[in-house]
């Protein structure tokens, strides 16, 4: 989930490498994040038609339902290369605002030609900020650790997105790594392993993580932050149950499945950079706050068990912070007011657009621009915050729900939002209030 500014957690993503079925009665009995979880049905039946107790995953996509936290969500973007699945979701309001959305694959199976390792990757603009979603499978077994370093290498190098900013992975403001990354837990034994789980004593596990480890030794994850592992090992389980492998490769239980995250730092930014790839980092106090990490033993399905987590990304200062009364009634309502960061770059061609939002109906989003107003800067733009006015022949005849947006010209993106607010027929209304007066 992602936090920008104070928008409440409105972003999430879901990633896969193995085939799953749904938990029974999560589509009828959902009642928040602990009971519904993140889960996702591949069907084209209505979601109050479906059968959740029978619900296996086609190789057909069709459609996509997503339950977060009980609001809908709609798919902002996806990829898949193979048995990997990225899928990236937002709130409905949201969907405009997200700008230069790219997806990316690399195969590092077999050198480079098969698609069963490797790694999908999924970016955007979000209100002025550029994020990155990486979701890889890694080589397995115990003794590829140095060969789970380079793939992952590989896969940073390849990815190159286009656009004005020419950006790679690591160049983003923030990244989201996680998947099977099949790292191990070195030098202990099955049975030191097992005795460990068993009294709840992970400490001892995670000084012997592969992962753990690699973070003090290899540059390429200078940067990379993972909260407190108090969940036991995912891997490897007997399908259908909570036990670990008994069979005849008794696979060592083992973290193989992460979720990793890392802010680009600010000494990155240099003048080689073009000027809007830096001007993310516009200000220092971006943080990112992990509010869970764990598992979900209650899946027996695969010889994994998934891992999810919640994130805030909190920003010091928006680019732009747009204020709007809740509810415009009359036409002096019908105002805009907004601040900017302070080294913010301004332009003429900036402009405030009133979105008017159409509810859903049939998990389909209708939300286009009613009125644009160009933005006119003074010389305080600085220090006062500055408004926009709309005028009567500018508001929309009818009534309903809008959300405005401040669009820079220079950095091509909505840079800030409102929360959607009422605007009632302002119309009916002045004619109402002028028959008042003429009576």
């Amino acid at each position: 989930h992602l936090l920008p500014y104070t928008i409440p957690q409105h972003f999430a993503y879901i990633s896969r490498q193995i085939i799953v079925k749904k938990k029974k009665g999560c589509v009828s009995n959902c009642n928040g994040c602990d009971q519904c979880y993140l889960y996702h049905l591949y069907t084209n039946a209505p979601i109050n038609e479906l059968d959740a107790g029978n619900m296996s995953i086609s190789s057909n996509l069709t459609h996509v339902c997503v339950c977060v936290c009980v609001s809908l969500c709609l798919k902002a973007t996806s990829q898949r290369m193979q048995g990997m699945l990225l899928l990236v979701f937002s709130k409905y309001f949201h969907l405009p605002f997200l700008r230069g959305i790219q997806t990316q694959s690399t195969r590092t199976g077999l050198g480079g030609i098969w698609g069963n390792k490797g790694g999908v990757s999924a970016r955007m603009n979000v209100f002025g900020h550029s994020i990155c979603f990486l979701n890889c499978h890694l080589p397995a077994h115990m003794e590829n650790s140095d060969q789970r370093m380079e793939d992952f290498e590989s896969i940073l190098q390849q990815q190159q997105f286009e656009g004005q900013a020419s950006m790679g992975v690591l160049d983003h403001d923030v990244v989201f790594w996680f998947g099977d990354l099949n790292f191990r837990i070195d030098d202990l034994d099955m049975q030191v392993v097992k005795a460990a789980i068993d009294s709840n004593k992970l400490s001892t596990l995670w000084e012997k993580d592969q992962l753990n480890m690699a973070k003090d030794s290899e540059t390429v994850l200078e940067g990379f932050h993972e909260g407190p592992i108090k969940f036991p090992p995912t891997y490897k389980f007997d399908v259908g149950t909570d036990t670990y492998d008994t069979s005849g490769k008794k696979r060592k239980p083992a973290w193989t499945d992460r979720i990793l995250w890392r802010l680009r730092p600010m000494a990155q930014v240099s003048n080689s950079m073009s000027r809007r790839s830096s001007l993310s980092c516009l200000t220092s106090g971006t943080c990112v706050s992990q509010h869970f990490y764990r598992s979900h033993m209650e899946y027996t399905v695969s010889d994994h068990k998934p891992v999810s987590s919640i994130f805030t990304l909190q920003v010091d200062m928006p680019l732009v912070t747009l204020f709007v009364e809740d509810e415009w009634r009359e036409i002096s309502d019908a105002v805009a007011k907004f601040k900017a960061a302070p080294n913010f770059p301004r332009s003429s061609w900036d402009w405030i657009g009133l979105y008017k939002v159409i509810s859903i109906i049939s998990s389909v989003l209708s939300i286009y621009i009613h009125i644009l107003k160009l933005v006119n800067f003074t010389e305080e733009f600085l220090i006062w915050t500055l408004q926009v006015i709309f005028t009567e022949e500018e508001l929309p005849k009818d009534s309903g729900d809008f959300i405005l947006g401040y669009y820079s010209n220079n950095m091509s993106s909505i840079v800030g939002v409102t929360e959607p607010f009422q605007v009632h027929n302002l119309f009916s209304f002045l004619l109402q209030h002028l028959l008042a007066m003429h009576h």
